[in-house]
C-alpha cells in the first residue's frame, strides 16, 4: 500500500512572504529539515548532508531578504545535488565504492553558480553507480516498496518528500524524466549543452544536466539562475529564455508520439495519455498522430531505434574511464558495470560511427516535425513506479529526448494505479 502522501515544497511561491517578513528562508529550511528527520530513515535520499552550512546560508539569505537585497529569486532555496556533481564541502561518491569519501576540493560550475545566487545546498543525493543502471538504496516516498527511478534517484525522492524545493540531476538515457514521473515532481531535461557540466561526472554525448523541482516555476528559475552565472557547456550559449517563467501561450498544434514505449505502457497509462490528448483537442489544440502524417510516421519508425542506438553510443563512450576503474579494483564495480566495460572494449570505432550516423538520421527525421507542430507530447514513463528496488524501471519513453539531444519536461499531471505518472 502507498505510504502517507508526500508533500513537495515550492519555494518561489513564498517569495513575497520573505520580502514582507512573514516568513524567512531559515524557517523554510527548518521545515524541510523536520521532514528529513522524520522520513530519511525510510526514504534514504541522501549520501551526505551539511546542515550546519545550510543553516548558515539560510541565515545569510534571511538577512538579505529582510534588507530587500536578495542575490536572486532563488536566494535561500534549499537544493539537493546529485552525487555525480562535485561539491567543495561534501564528498562526491558517484554511487561507487571506488569513490567512497572522494573530494575534488571544489564546486562544480552549476553548484558554484547556485551558491552565487544564494541557494542553500542541503546535501548530496543518491545516484545509481556512475549514473548508470545499478540502483542505490533510495525508496519512492509515495510507496517505500517501489523504486524512485534513476539515476537521479535521491534528487527526485527528496523533492517529492519535501526535503528541498529543487535538485540537480543528469540524464543520458532517462535519468531525470523517469524519476520525476515516478515521484510526481517536475523534471526538466534541457537541450544538450544548456547547463555547464564542468565538475560533473557525466561525459556522454547525450548527457545533460537538469533540474527536478516542486513546481514548474521553481524548476525554470533554478535552471535560469544557474545558466546566467556559468552558461552552458564550452561552445554552447546556455539556457535561452526570460528571467521569469512566462505565461505559456496555447500551442496551435501538437504531435502525440507513441515511441517504442507505447507497446509496454500499462493500459491505464495509455488511457490517461489519450484522455490528455482529448482534453487538448477540446481546448481547440490540434493533436496529430502517426495516422495523420507521413513525417510523423517516419519519425516514429526512427525513434524505435532510440534505446539500442543510445546504448551502443554510451557503451563506446564509457570505454574510458571504465577501463581505468576496472584496473584500479574490479571488485568494487557491479556486474553490470564490468559487462559494460567489456562490451565497450569489444566494439570498434566503426561501430560507434555507425551509431552516431543512425542518431543523426533520427534527429533529422524529428526535425521535420517542427514544420507541423509547436511541440510533441508523450508519456514520461510506461507506468507508475514498479515495485522493487533492484531495477530503476523502463526508460523507453525518456530515452527519446536523450537521443534527440532535445529539451523535454515531465509534468506531474497524470496518474497510474493511484500513483504519479508524468506527461512528457
Amino acid at each position: 500500500m502507498p505510504d502517507a502522501k508526500p508533500k513537495a515544497r515550492p519555494y518561489l511561491a513564498l517569495a513575497n512572504d520573505f520580502a514582507a517578513r512573514k516568513d524567512t528562508p531559515r524557517d523554510f529550511l527548518e521545515r524541510c529539515i523536520g521532514v528529513i528527520e522524520a522520513r530519511e530513515k525510510d526514504v534514504l535520499a541522501f549520501v551526505a548532508t551539511n546542515l550546519p552550512a545550510a543553516r548558515a546560508a539560510a541565515d545569510a539569505s534571511t538577512v538579505r531578504w529582510q534588507q530587500g537585497k536578495p542575490l536572486s529569486s532563488i536566494d535561500g532555496m534549499p537544493i539537493g545535488i546529485k552525487d555525480v556533481i562535485e561539491t567543495a564541502d561534501m564528498p562526491t561518491g558517484m554511487g561507487s565504492p571506488l569513490y567512497d569519501g572522494w573530494r575534488s576540493g571544489h564546486d562544480s560550475a552549476s553548484v558554484h553558480a547556485l551558491r552565487e545566487a544564494g541557494a542553500v545546498i542541503v546535501g548530496k543525493t543518491v545516484t545509481t553507480e556512475f549514473a548508470a543502471s545499478e540502483p542505490g538504496p533510495t525508496r519512492n516516498p509515495w510507496d517505500l516498496q517501489r523504486t524512485p527511478g534513476g539515476s537521479s534517484s535521491g534528487s527526485a525522492a527528496g523533492v517529492a518528500a519535501g526535503y528541498f524545493s529543487a535538485a540537480l540531476g543528469t540524464q543520458v538515457i532517462g535519468s531525470i524524466l523517469r524519476p520525476s514521473s515516478y515521484c510526481g515532481v517536475v523534471g526538466y531535461k534541457p537541450t544538450f549543452g544548456t547547463i555547464n557540466r564542468g565538475g560533473s561526472h557525466d561525459y556522454m554525448s547525450q548527457s545533460s544536466q537538469g533540474v527536478l523541482a516542486a513546481s514548474l516555476e521553481d524548476c525554470w528559475q533554478t535552471a535560469w539562475e544557474i545558466s546566467q552565472r556559468c552558461g552552458g557547456d564550452p561552445g554552447y550559449g546556455g539556457l535561452v529564455g526570460p528571467s521569469r517563467l512566462p505565461v505559456a501561450p496555447a500551442p496551435k498544434t501538437l504531435v502525440l508520439l507513441e515511441t517504442s514505449g507505447w507497446a509496454e505502457a500499462s493500459p491505464e497509462a495509455r488511457e490517461r495519455m489519450m484522455e490528455a490528448a482529448e482534453s487538448l483537442r477540446s481546448a481547440g489544440i490540434k493533436v496529430l498522430t502517426r495516422k495523420e502524417h507521413k513525417d510523423i510516421e517516419a519519425a516514429e519508425q526512427g525513434l524505435l531505434q532510440a534505446m539500442p542506438v543510445s546504448r551502443t553510443i554510451n557503451a563506446w563512450e564509457s570505454r574510458w574511464p571504465l577501463n581505468t576503474y576496472r584496473d584500479r579494483d574490479a571488485s568494487k564495480l557491479s556486474k553490470a558495470m564490468l559487462e559494460r566495460s567489456y562490451e565497450a572494449e569489444a566494439m570498434t570505432l566503426d561501430e560507434y560511427r555507425m551509431a552516431l550516423a543512425a542518431r543523426a538520421k533520427v534527429q533529422a527525421l524529428y526535425a521535420t516535425l517542427a514544420g507541423l507542430a509547436d511541440g510533441c507530447i508523450t508519456l514520461a514513463a510506461s507506468a507508475a513506479a514498479p515495485v522493487g528496488l533492484r531495477s530503476t524501471g523502463s526508460a523507453l519513453f525518456a530515452v527519446t529526448s536523450s537521443m534527440l539531444c532535445a529539451p523535454s519536461l515531465s509534468l506531474p499531471v497524470l496518474q497510474d494505479d493511484n500513483l504519479p505518472l508524468g506527461l512528457q
